[in-house]
């Protein structure tokens, strides 16, 4: 399954939401990934989030493939749109 979805935090997706939304992927048992351009990143991994350099109002698709990747992927996505510093 896939989205497009924006991230609304103002500083964006920097080391503190990192490790929030690595957290909640790994809660899930499906394959989950953001894609950035050409650059894509394993959503369990702070590190890999991080390098995609995720800013305010930066547009990434979400990817997810398996076990409840509905959930992930609605969980995800609300996550990157709602989340606020």
């Amino acid at each position: 399954m896939e989205k497009l979805v924006t991230i609304n935090n103002s500083t964006g997706l920097h080391a503190r939401p990192a490790a929030i939304l690595a957290k909640k992927a790994s809660s899930f048992p499906c394959e989950i990934g953001l894609v950035r351009g050409e650059k894509k990143a394993n959503a369990k991994s702070i590190i890999s989030l991080m390098a995609l350099g995720l800013g305010a109002k930066t547009q990434v698709t979400i990817i997810t493939s398996g076990e409840k990747e509905n959930e992930a992927l609605q969980e995800i996505a609300n996550f990157l749109e709602t989340f606020k510093d």
